[in-house]
């Protein structure tokens, strides 16, 4: 097995002495677990080091690996220029990688490269390995795989993990094997402490006990069960990193320890290590999780109503053949006589993959509404590229039928759950759908609207609220 371990390790740039200047003896625990993992990696000797990291580049919709013969970088940002680095890159493997992903057509590889220095999410996890080198008397051989993340799904990110598996796997079975070490560099949640840099927020601690003990125990089928919404609240950092590494040890029973977890500055820093102990196909999670998520929206289609039936047909039809379909004359007479705006959310994965609406009628009904939409959603919404037909299989759809909106004078008249609010400033408007997953408070829902419509947070504006009738 050509992947002989791998680390989950934060990258607070002040756990270096350097930088931290005495302030990182509030991190002691954290540092000790961090050198044992440096020892374990330096006892290895691999040949070649991938460090996936959050801060290196990163595109929405591409995994970018860092391309050429190699890079420098130094703390020099964090008022410790002393502090450098040189490192070679193990050109075949990047280039193996490459090949792979261009034969899936897997949105991976070493083009659009903004900056060849290197960043502190792979600086961090080097600095301790190349001390532990030093301390050991070892000679540093290894090459390095600097690798960024992405907005993709967590499937997608998991898929880069198995892709990064193969592609040792083929040099190994060519001859040109090599022992490596992944490490997954992130912290966890940024939002554990009001004193933190970026505040509290509830969802922060819930990450990190969730994720200490999904890692510790090694059960990746289960960082799937992340939303979207939850890792944003509690701005994790790493999650799609520990994600990449899971994929990496697909089918592979791995032997999993929590060496330490922190949280006093008011970031989260894990750090766990993960030895593979032989092959295990019952933890082929990507599998499961897929034929789980196939069994659940094929028993939600089949429960659905006429109108997200509606809309399903519009946007099939129109993705696999270009083509409107008219009104449906078999329809409810709701829907055919009916006039009112109308919202259509698509999902894919848990993430949202398309929503775009009418704040009121503008067809003349809301079946047609519906069709109108539904197109709009899958293939004009300028937040995603276009719904591909090999992704139907996975669109979870809901239709939302808006109720006549309503002024009103305050904040105090919404209802997160209830209402929906459109917020409106000098020719700006923007519309948020209530009840949505992630939006806990009228204050965050008004502040979501105001970023949709382009309005400044501080500005006031005029109120509506509505109501709604959600099929799903």
């Amino acid at each position: 097995m050509a992947i002989v371990a791998a680390f989950m390790v934060p990258h607070p740039p002040m756990i270096v002495p350097d930088i931290g200047r005495g302030s990182e003896a509030q991190v002691e625990e954290t540092t000790r677990a961090y050198e044992q993992v440096a020892e374990e990696i330096a006892a290895l000797a691999p040949d070649t080091i991938i460090i996936t990291s959050p801060h290196s580049v990163m595109y929405a919709d591409y995994f970018h690996i860092s391309p050429g013969r190699h890079a420098k970088g130094s703390f020099a940002g964090f008022g410790a220029p002393q502090v450098k680095f040189e490192e070679n890159y193990d050109t075949e493997l990047v280039r193996e990688i490459c090949r792979l992903a261009d034969e899936r057509d897997f949105p991976a590889g070493t083009l659009g490269e903004r900056d060849k220095a290197l960043d502190h999410g792979t600086m961090v996890p080097l600095w301790f390995i190349e001390k532990a080198y030093r301390e050991t008397g070892k000679e540093r051989n290894y090459q390095l795989v600097r690798m960024g993340l992405s907005a993709l799904p967590l499937t997608d990110h998991y898929r880069m993990g198995q892709l990064i598996a193969k592609a040792i796997d083929d040099l190994d079975l060519s001859g040109d094997s090599r022992r490596v070490v992944l490490v997954a560099s992130g912290d966890l949640s940024h939002k554990l402490q009001e004193y933190g840099p970026y505040g509290f927020a509830k969802e922060g601690p819930q990450y990190d006990v969730r994720i200490m003990d999904v890692c510790g125990s090694g059960a990746f089928g289960e960082l799937f069960d992340f939303s979207e919404s939850f890792c944003e609240n509690a701005a994790e950092c790493g999650h799609r990193s520990f994600v990449v590494m899971a994929g990496a040890f697909d089918g592979v029973d791995v032997e999993a320890k929590a060496l330490s977890h922190q949280d006093v500055t008011g970031v989260g820093y894990g750090v766990c290590t993960f030895y593979p102990k032989g092959f295990d196909t019952a933890r082929r999670f990507l599998d499961q999780y897929l034929a789980d998520l196939e069994a659940e929206i094929d028993e939600k289609r089949s429960q659905s109503d006429e109108y997200v039936q509606l809309a399903r047909k519009s946007l099939e039809s129109y993705i696999l053949k270009r083509e409107r379909i008219d009104v449906p004359a078999d329809l409810p007479e709701e829907m055919l006589t009916t006039r009112a705006g109308a919202f259509v959310s698509i999902h894919k994965n848990g993430a949202l993959r398309g929503c775009i609406g009418t704040i009121g009628p503008t067809t003349s009904c809301v079946a047609q509404e519906i069709i109108d939409n539904a197109i709009s959603a899958s293939t004009r919404d300028p937040r995603f590229p276009p719904i591909e037909p090999d992704e139907l299989q996975w669109l979870d759809i809901n239709v939302d039928v808006l109720g006549e909106p309503e002024e009103i004078e305050s904040k105090e008249e919404l209802d997160v759950k209830r209402y929906g609010v459109i917020v409106s400033s000098v020719g700006k408007r923007g519309l948020l759908l209530p009840d949505l997953e992630g939006v806990d408070t009228v204050d965050q829902q008004i502040e979501i609207a105001k970023q949709k419509a382009g309005i400044h947070r501080f500005e006031t504006v005029k109120l509506q609220r509505f109501e709604v009738i959600r099929h799903v």
